[in-house]
């Protein structure tokens, strides 16, 4: 891998934010738009630093925790919806993408990874003013009844237009995304807390706990019993 060559190219992407980092979930490489989104001047400030070294609260807690996860379990972050800082001290929705690197024998030792900014696919006029707070919303409320067209209202436009901006930012319908921050909510529950699996369905929206196996098990191959299992949390479910 000719890390001096993705780097450079990944210079040249102002929306993406590239890295990789060593075992310690310390950052060794990182492009200039994560120094920029950091509030930093240059890239030195971020070399041998965790997330949760630069970025205080739960903007810095949350990827020093993914990184944790990976490094210990070899399981890749694939296209994960998050908020990320972005300086000054305003956070935007990104989807990450983070694989373990192997050495020759199969031993992790750091990670590779990407956080795309969903804006980069709007022109910045074409960004509704009220989505931000649909989102906020529909991440804060997971345990109420939540609909396309309730959010839509939330973000102050017609359910077509929310539908094609949520498709078009996200890729996905916008009952597949409430379905998807459901998930991801509910995954780090399961990894991060010893609550029972029915409780963890209950507070992320899903009603009914067979309801959520399904889901659950339609996205990641696992049910949430093995899902958490194989990440090293064994508690009652």
């Amino acid at each position: 891998m000719d890390v001096a060559l993705l780097e450079q190219l990944f210079d040249e992407a102002p929306d993406v934010a590239f890295f990789i980092k060593d075992a310690d979930g310390r950052y060794v490489v990182v492009n200039h738009s994560l120094v920029l989104r950091n509030g930093l001047q240059n890239k030195s400030q971020l070399l041998g630093r965790r997330p949760c070294d630069v970025c205080p609260g739960e903007l810095g807690r949350i990827p020093s925790e993914q990184d944790a996860t990976i490094l210990r379990t070899g399981r890749a972050l694939l296209n994960h919806l998050e908020l990320h800082p972005y300086a000054p001290h305003r956070p935007v929705w990104c989807l990450t993408t983070k694989l373990p690197i192997r050495d020759e024998r199969g031993k992790i030792i750091g990670i590779i990874g990407f956080s795309r900014d969903v804006r980069a696919p709007l022109d910045a006029h074409d960004i509704p003013a009220g989505l931000a707070a649909a989102m906020e919303h529909l991440e804060n409320h997971l345990a109420e009844t939540q609909t396309p067209a309730g959010l839509a209202c939330r973000a102050k436009l017609s359910p077509s237009k929310f539908a094609r901006v949520v498709k078009r930012i996200f890729g996905l319908t916008p009952r597949q995304l409430i379905t998807h921050t459901r998930l991801a909510a509910a995954s780090r529950l399961l990894l991060e807390s010893n609550r029972s699996v029915a409780d963890i369905a209950m507070t992320c929206g899903f009603y009914d706990h067979s309801a959520f196996t399904r889901a659950f098990h339609f996205a990641t191959g696992l049910t949430p019993r093995q899902f958490r299992d194989r990440n090293g949390m064994r508690v009652g479910s």
